[in-house]
């Protein structure tokens, strides 16, 4: 028994000295120059591409946020200019009773709406006369033409060419208001815009 037991710490030590020989014999490391720049230049593109990516993202980023307040900035100008339209074809010039004599209001009204002309070059405009119900229809369409006339003569007087100006006259036959109050009469008697 003596016998095996020595054979068996024999071969414990032959063993463990067979790892201790292994593992400590001397490695090779390959330190080879060239394959050090190829890893540092493969590092250096790397992150080169890596800035690359960045800066594109942050320029499209950018660039969305350019566009949505370009977009925001048009919507704000169209709805600028669709309420300065509105305005212009439903803020209407009135006149007194058996007049076509425009007052002082008036024609402040109508230096805005030459404005609004002035600002949209390729416009051009019908102006309608229109008169309360008293009087005959003759008259009435006279008066309305009259009053017509008025404001395009002051148009063309602030510079508006009077190719872009027509006039009409309907006289008492198309009344704002149907009533027959003086209120109703004051919003009859009045000069008002349309678009050709």
């Amino acid at each position: 028994m003596n016998k095996k037991l020595w054979i068996n710490v024999v071969m414990a030590i032959l063993v463990a000295g067979l790892f201790l020989t292994v593992s400590c014999a001397k490695k090779t490391v390959v330190s080879d120059a060239s394959t050090i720049e190829d890893q540092a230049q493969a590092e250096a593109q790397a992150a080169a591409e890596a800035e690359a990516q960045r800066k594109a993202e942050a320029e499209r980023i950018r660039q969305q946020e350019l566009e949505a307040q370009a977009a925001g900035e048009k919507a704000v100008e169209q709805a600028r200019q669709q309420a300065a339209k509105t305005r212009f074809l439903h803020q209407n010039i009135h006149f007194a009773f058996d007049s076509a004599e425009l007052s002082s209001e008036a024609k402040e009204l109508v230096k805005e709406k030459a404005q609004w002309l002035k600002q949209n070059q390729k416009v051009s405009v019908t102006i309608e006369g229109h008169c309360d119900e008293r009087g005959t229809t003759e008259y009435n369409l006279a008066l309305g033409e009259r009053r017509a006339n008025a404001v395009q003569n002051y148009l063309q007087d602030l510079g508006i060419g009077g190719f872009r100006l027509d006039t009409v006259s309907y006289g008492e036959e198309r009344p704002l208001d149907p009533g027959q109050t003086e209120a109703a009469y004051a919003k009859n008697r009045r000069a008002q815009f349309v678009l050709k």
